[in-house]
């Protein structure tokens, strides 16, 4: 029996949240209704939130509260993460207010919400992308904010991810070998433009093997009057990987690589 009353209980305070909230959205009073949609923020409604801060927005359409609303909007659907409609609202934001009280942590939550929307490493990047300028950008205007050390930290991390992406499609380039043409080069080209683009990468050695073994490759099938000076570039490019990694984990097998090379090219007195 206590149970069953407890169950009306919360059942009725359900019922009289609901209407209380249903007479909101037919009021006239954006007073209250911007008071109602802070509180819900602040109790969590954040759906109840957003619905009445979009109702009274035309209504503070160029006022000081205007910025407070495109603020609590952003911040609601970070909560939901929404984060493709939290960035547009601090877009928004900071479009209208480039000088605005919460200009800081919208230039933050832009590049944050792309970073938050990044997807699978195999899938394409953009947002990736938009992130990197997105905390490019804040890290260059707000140096010595606190902020910038996690932007700095994030930013790592999406470079290391742009660059596991390039390490991936090198490795399928050097996987298809001659297929359809000399894969093994593009392999080279683009393991070695992503070693410039991103040269702090944790992906560094895995790339730099990739040029290693394709350049090997390319030695392999070359034609008898490129063979001399392929297995050279092979040689020069195990000394390559062996300053930088020289307790590497393809040591091994670049070594292996490096005594076939020099077996190949003409003995010197």
């Amino acid at each position: 029996m206590k149970k069953y009353f407890i169950y009306i209980s919360i059942l009725l305070v359900a019922l009289t949240s609901c209407s209380e909230y249903q007479n909101l959205l037919k009021s006239t009073d954006p007073e209250l209704k911007y008071d109602k949609a802070v509180e819900y923020y602040s109790n969590k409604k954040y759906d109840k939130a957003i619905t009445l801060f979009n109702d009274v927005a035309p209504y503070y359409r160029n006022t000081d509260r205007s910025e407070l609303i495109i603020n609590y909007l952003a911040k609601s659907h970070i909560e939901k993460k929404d984060y493709f409609s939290a960035s547009e609202y601090y877009k928004t934001y900071a479009r209208s207010y480039p000088q605005g009280r919460f200009i800081q942590e919208a230039k933050y939550m832009i590049a944050y919400s792309y970073y938050m929307d990044s997807p699978d490493v195999r899938l394409d990047q953009t947002n990736t992308a938009l992130a990197i300028n997105g905390f490019q950008d804040f890290i260059n205007l707000y140096p010595e904010s606190e902020q910038a050390k996690d932007a700095a930290k994030l930013l790592a991390e999406l470079n290391d991810k742009m660059a596991q992406k390039e390490m991936i499609n090198a490795d399928l380039y050097y996987n298809l070998g001659t297929y359809m043409g000399n894969n093994y080069l593009s392999a080279v080209i683009t393991a070695e433009n992503a070693l410039k683009k991103y040269p702090a990468t944790k992906h560094r050695e895995d790339l730099m093997i990739i040029i290693l073994k394709s350049k090997y490759q390319q030695a392999l099938y070359s034609e008898p009057g490129l063979k001399i000076e392929r297995y050279q570039a092979t040689v020069d490019e195990y000394y390559t990987y062996m300053n930088e990694f020289p307790q590497g984990k393809f040591v091994k097998e670049a070594t292996q690589i490096f005594r076939d090379s020099e077996r190949n090219l003409p003995k010197t007195d």
